[in-house]
Protein backbone atom coordinates (compact mmCIF):
# COMPACT_ATOMS: atom_id res chain seq x y z
CA UNK A 1 0.00 0.00 0.00
CA UNK A 2 1.52 3.53 -0.99
CA UNK A 3 1.90 6.12 1.72
CA UNK A 4 -0.47 8.41 0.03
CA UNK A 5 -3.27 5.77 -0.13
CA UNK A 6 -2.64 5.52 3.44
CA UNK A 7 -3.57 9.04 4.26
CA UNK A 8 -6.10 9.49 2.72
CA UNK A 9 -7.63 6.42 4.87
CA UNK A 10 -6.53 8.67 7.84
CA UNK A 11 -9.18 10.79 9.43
CA UNK A 12 -8.67 15.09 9.09
CA UNK A 13 -10.55 16.38 11.75
CA UNK A 14 -12.25 19.57 10.48
CA UNK A 15 -11.92 19.35 7.21
CA UNK A 16 -14.69 18.95 4.19
CA UNK A 17 -14.72 16.65 1.00
CA UNK A 18 -13.33 19.27 -0.91
CA UNK A 19 -9.86 19.24 1.78
CA UNK A 20 -11.08 23.29 2.62
CA UNK A 21 -11.33 23.76 6.27
CA UNK A 22 -14.93 24.10 7.64
CA UNK A 23 -15.82 24.69 11.41
CA UNK A 24 -15.45 21.75 14.22
CA UNK A 25 -16.83 21.53 17.63
CA UNK A 26 -14.22 19.55 19.57
CA UNK A 27 -17.31 18.34 22.20
CA UNK A 28 -16.69 15.69 25.21
CA UNK A 29 -20.48 14.60 25.25
CA UNK A 30 -22.51 11.31 25.64
CA UNK A 31 -23.79 9.85 22.23
CA UNK A 32 -25.80 6.79 21.82
CA UNK A 33 -24.66 4.98 18.79
CA UNK A 34 -26.90 2.37 16.90
CA UNK A 35 -26.23 0.01 13.96
CA UNK A 36 -24.39 -3.17 12.73
CA UNK A 37 -21.13 -5.16 14.37
CA UNK A 38 -18.13 -6.48 12.44
CA UNK A 39 -20.19 -9.73 12.97
CA UNK A 40 -23.64 -8.51 11.40
CA UNK A 41 -25.30 -7.95 14.91
CA UNK A 42 -27.17 -4.96 15.81
CA UNK A 43 -25.53 -3.21 18.91
CA UNK A 44 -26.78 -0.10 20.57
CA UNK A 45 -23.41 1.42 22.58
CA UNK A 46 -22.75 4.65 24.98
CA UNK A 47 -19.94 6.32 24.10
CA UNK A 48 -18.39 10.20 24.13
CA UNK A 49 -18.39 12.25 20.78
CA UNK A 50 -14.53 13.45 20.63
CA UNK A 51 -15.86 15.79 17.54
CA UNK A 52 -18.40 16.70 14.90
CA UNK A 53 -18.56 18.72 12.48
CA UNK A 54 -21.20 19.41 9.90
CA UNK A 55 -20.28 16.30 7.38
CA UNK A 56 -17.79 14.25 10.03
CA UNK A 57 -18.15 12.85 13.50
CA UNK A 58 -15.73 11.12 15.56
CA UNK A 59 -16.03 8.81 18.62
CA UNK A 60 -14.62 5.56 20.04
CA UNK A 61 -16.54 2.46 20.40
CA UNK A 62 -15.92 -0.84 22.09
CA UNK A 63 -18.15 -2.91 19.02
CA UNK A 64 -16.01 -3.60 16.58
CA UNK A 65 -17.08 -2.02 13.07
CA UNK A 66 -16.22 -2.19 9.51
CA UNK A 67 -15.45 0.71 6.87
CA UNK A 68 -19.29 1.15 5.19
CA UNK A 69 -21.46 0.09 7.73
CA UNK A 70 -24.12 2.72 8.53
CA UNK A 71 -24.24 3.69 11.96
CA UNK A 72 -27.27 6.20 13.56
CA UNK A 73 -25.89 8.63 16.44
CA UNK A 74 -28.16 10.04 19.22
CA UNK A 75 -26.95 13.01 21.24
CA UNK A 76 -28.50 15.19 23.52
CA UNK A 77 -27.41 18.97 23.53
CA UNK A 78 -27.77 20.68 26.80
CA UNK A 79 -29.48 23.57 27.84
CA UNK A 80 -27.67 26.70 27.60
CA UNK A 81 -27.68 30.45 27.93
CA UNK A 82 -28.86 30.88 23.84
CA UNK A 83 -30.63 27.29 23.60
CA UNK A 84 -33.77 27.38 25.85
CA UNK A 85 -34.23 23.53 25.69
CA UNK A 86 -32.22 20.49 25.54
CA UNK A 87 -32.29 19.23 22.40
CA UNK A 88 -31.71 15.56 21.26
CA UNK A 89 -29.63 15.63 17.61
CA UNK A 90 -30.05 12.24 15.39
CA UNK A 91 -27.76 11.93 12.43
CA UNK A 92 -26.61 9.12 10.91
CA UNK A 93 -23.79 8.26 8.57
CA UNK A 94 -21.39 5.88 6.89
CA UNK A 95 -18.01 4.90 8.93
CA UNK A 96 -14.86 6.12 6.50
CA UNK A 97 -12.47 5.73 9.39
CA UNK A 98 -12.17 2.78 12.08
CA UNK A 99 -8.64 1.26 13.97
CA UNK A 100 -7.87 0.07 17.21
CA UNK A 101 -7.21 2.92 19.45
CA UNK A 102 -3.78 1.46 21.89
CA UNK A 103 -4.34 4.42 24.24
CA UNK A 104 -8.23 3.63 24.68
CA UNK A 105 -7.62 -0.11 25.79
CA UNK A 106 -8.29 -1.77 21.97
CA UNK A 107 -11.31 0.36 21.78
CA UNK A 108 -11.67 1.62 17.95
CA UNK A 109 -11.31 5.18 16.99
CA UNK A 110 -14.48 5.53 14.65
CA UNK A 111 -14.87 8.33 11.79
CA UNK A 112 -18.67 8.59 10.47
CA UNK A 113 -19.69 10.75 7.06
CA UNK A 114 -22.67 12.04 8.17
CA UNK A 115 -25.99 11.90 5.92
CA UNK A 116 -27.25 15.47 5.01
CA UNK A 117 -31.20 14.63 6.36
CA UNK A 118 -30.79 15.00 10.18
CA UNK A 119 -33.20 15.69 13.01
CA UNK A 120 -33.74 17.63 15.85
CA UNK A 121 -35.94 17.35 18.56
CA UNK A 122 -36.61 19.21 21.32
CA UNK A 123 -36.20 17.04 24.77
CA UNK A 124 -39.56 18.55 26.85
CA UNK A 125 -39.23 18.51 30.91
CA UNK A 126 -42.51 19.00 33.03
CA UNK A 127 -42.42 22.10 35.26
Amino acid sequence: MRLDQEIRKTPIPCQNKNNKSERCFDLSLPIMVSGENAQGKGFEEGTELSSISSQEAIFVLKNRVVIGAGLTLSLNVPKTLILENQLNLIVSGEVIFATTDPSQKGKQLVSVQLDKPYKIQPILTSR
